[in-house]
């Protein structure tokens, strides 16, 4: 059965693991240590997968012949209400405590994205973005607003599961 419901910001939940490999080790005394596991506060969550799609053209015909699949490009943002430097070491991984003294392995993690309404239980949408890396940190802090973090990210590739009761 297809999951035909629809969702708010408020049925979401924000998780973190990690994969296996240096990088997925160097994110995962970060995730465990700052409490990331489950991640809360956040806000206007972006995920966008780009397909460079190429149309291949013959002479004459002003319509494609074919259309052929390029690369795959998958980003997207995330913001939070709340500081604490964890999104921040996970882009400088242990570059967020000094200078080292040589190059290191930048934290890699799955993020994984699902929505449940709980008057629905049992049907979800689930997507899992494996070997995520943030690319940009920024630190927002207005005059009357709360003060904010919020990533850019980019991941390897995706994962999509619905389930429905």
């Amino acid at each position: 059965m297809a999951n035909v419901n629809v969702y708010t910001g408020a049925d979401g939940s924000i998780t973190l693991s990690t994969p296996e490999g240096a990088e997925g080790e160097a994110a995962q005394g970060i995730i465990d240590g700052n409490d990331l596991i489950s991640v809360g506060r956040v806000t206007n969550v972006k995920v966008q997968v780009h397909s460079e799609v190429r149309a291949f053209h013959e002479i004459g015909q002003r319509y494609a012949t074919e259309l052929r699949p390029g690369n795959i490009t998958i980003q997207g943002t995330i913001g939070r209400a709340y500081l604490n430097g964890a999104m921040l070491r996970l882009l400088l991984g242990e570059a967020a405590d000094g200078r080292p003294g040589s190059s290191w392995a930048q934290p890699a993690f799955n993020i994984t994205l699902m929505v449940e309404n709980p008057a629905n239980p049992g049907t979800r949408n689930t997507i899992t973005l494996h070997g995520v890396k943030i690319d940009t940190w920024n630190y927002d802090m207005p005059e009357d607003e709360f003060v904010a973090e919020s990533v850019a990210f980019q991941a390897l590739y995706m994962t999509t599961a619905d389930e429905a009761a």
